[in-house]
Order: structure tokens, then sequence, then C-alpha cells
């Protein structure tokens, strides 16, 4: 067999890393570890291609290898978590917020994960409640549910790629459908933002800044949800959220906030609090879902140190 050029081999290798990193980002629920299971994913194909020989696909082979990847970094560790794992919303006061030990789950920019044409049908498949229900299932029967469900393939070629039957690959499909059912959700794919969409996202930006609980309060969903990991308090209702914010979360009034692209498919802000020193310092990367012309949910992920630089933000914003 002639070789294959180094030049080319990376070329080929390298159009399937954004679609790769969708995969292992759906499967461990962290962009970091997505990032580090594709990398070693390559570093087995650069190493294994003279015994590839082209006996199959190359881009199913990559998905084998990526799996074998996934399910190696899985074995053994706690799945990731969202503070809605840890039971039902309670009370918006300081004695209900916790830090347990576990590892959460993670937001992705979506440039990360799909091509701008092809966004609209995955970002449904990325949305923060879907990728945490994936953890709840066993690694092999999530890869059989992501193989399936979103990248559609058959059940002979998933079969195949985890060297198992085909009956096997439905049963297990099977009981991971049941487990998203029992989550209440679907794959279907929303739409993309409308202009009254970024119209209300503006005033939304406008009116946090302000901090104006009038316009805030019109903003908000009566029955909004919003987390904050890695505090395992969360809260139901538009009410509980802004005695949160006009209460403990007191500390976030005069904040800044600052478009961050979007992550898991929702329009993502970076949210500076004032300093002491002056100027103001990282808080929250803030995750923000639409609900019928109005915020359904809001998602504050306080690992600043991690996730304002994966996001493409600033370590802080002047006066």
């Amino acid at each position: 067999m002639t070789a294959t050029p180094v030049s080319e081999l990376e070329t080929r290798l390298q159009q399937h890393r954004s679609e790769l990193v969708a995969y292992a980002y759906r499967m461990l629920g962290s962009p970091f570890e997505a990032e580090d299971a594709v990398q070693e994913t390559m570093i087995r194909a650069w190493r294994g291609y003279d015994r590839f020989e082209g006996r199959a696909a190359l881009r199913s082979w990559l998905y084998r290898i990526a799996t074998n990847v996934c399910l190696d970094m899985l074995n053994g560790r706690e799945r990731r978590a969202r503070p809605m794992d840890f039971g039902p919303a309670r009370e918006p006061i300081l004695e209900n917020l916790h830090t347990p030990d576990v590892p959460w789950l993670q937001p992705v920019p979506d440039a990360m994960v799909a091509d701008p044409a092809e966004l609209t049908l995955e970002r449904e498949t990325i949305k923060l409640a879907f990728v945490a229900a994936l953890q709840h299932l066993p690694p092999r029967q999530r890869a059989v549910l992501i193989l399936r469900e979103v990248l559609r393939w058959q059940a002979s070629e998933v079969a195949e790629l985890l060297e198992t039957t085909a009956a096997s690959v439905n049963s297990a499909l099977q009981r991971a459908r049941e487990t998203l059912n029992a989550a209440s959700l679907t794959t279907s794919s929303p739409a993309e933002l409308t202009e009254d969409d970024r119209m209300l996202l503006a005033r939304y930006v406008e009116a946090f800044q302000a901090y104006d609980v009038e316009a805030l309060t019109k903003l908000i969903q009566e029955d909004a949800t919003q987390s904050m990991p890695p505090f395992d308090l969360w809260l139901r209702g538009r009410d509980d959220i802004l005695t949160w914010w006009f209460g403990p979360g007191i500390g976030c009034q005069g904040s800044r906030v600052i478009p961050a692209g979007s992550a898991n498919g929702s329009p993502a802000y970076g949210q500076y609090k004032p300093s002491p020193d002056g100027g103001y310092e990282p808080w929250a990367l803030q995750v923000i879902e639409l609900d019928n012309g109005r915020i359904g949910e809001f998602s504050f992920f306080l690992d600043t140190e991690t996730l304002f630089p994966l996001f493409g933000l600033p370590p802080r914003l002047d006066d």
C-alpha cells in the first residue's frame, strides 16, 4: 500500500474533529475532557493508520476509536451533574447554599461542537438538559443513543462499532429512550433566534445591568428556573429568583454583562461584578434559555477561571 502523505492524512483527520468533539462532549459532559478525548483519538489514529488500510470508512474508524477513548475515561467515574440532580428547588436563602464535591456538567461554546450551517439541526442535542440526561445513562447505552438518535447511524453500524449485535443495540436504545422519556426530553430542533428574541435579550441585558426589578419581572417567565453550579441550590419561579437577586445575591447589583456567543444552543453572556479595586471582575457565565417570548431558564456557571478563556471573555473589565 502507498503511504499517505503526512499533510494529506492530517487534513483527512482534522475534517472530522468538530463532530468528534461534539460526540465526546455528549459522552463526557465537559468541553475540556472532550478535547482531551479527541486529541487522544487523533494520536491513536496517527499511530494506527498503517494498520487501518482503508478496511472501513475513515469516519466510522475514528468514531470507534473515540468511543473507546470515552468509555475508558468514563470507567469508574462519577457522572457529571446539574444542581437539579440533588433534589427539588428550595427556598432562596443562604442556608440552602452548599457546594458538594462532584463533577459538574460544563457548558460548551456552540462553535466548538457544530458547523454553523448545521447548528440548527444540532442545537437541541447539545442543550444542557439533554446532555445532563445523557449522563444518567450507562456509558455504552449513552454511546448507542447518541450514535442512533443524534447521528442517525443504523443499528448494524453501531453494532459493528461496539462489537456487539444489532439486537443488543436496539435493546440498549429502547432503555435509553425510556430514560429520556421519563425526563420529558425530545430531540426536536428549536427555531433560531428571531428578531423579537434578540430584542428581548437586549432588554434583559439593560434591565440586569440597571438591576431594574420591574423590567426584569416583565422579561422572566413566572415558572422560570435558575441554577448556579458549583452550588447545589436551584430555584423555581420568578418570585424566588428575584428574591435571591435582591436578597442574598444583591452583590450582583451594578454588574456588567457582555455577549459571549452561544453555549449549548442558547445565548451566553459574561457577567462581571463590581470589584473593590475598581473595574469589574468575572462572576458568572450566564446561559439563558428562552421560552415563549420570555426567559425560561438561567444557568449561572461560576467557574470563570476555566470558562471565560474558553468563551473568549476578558479576565476583567475596566471602568
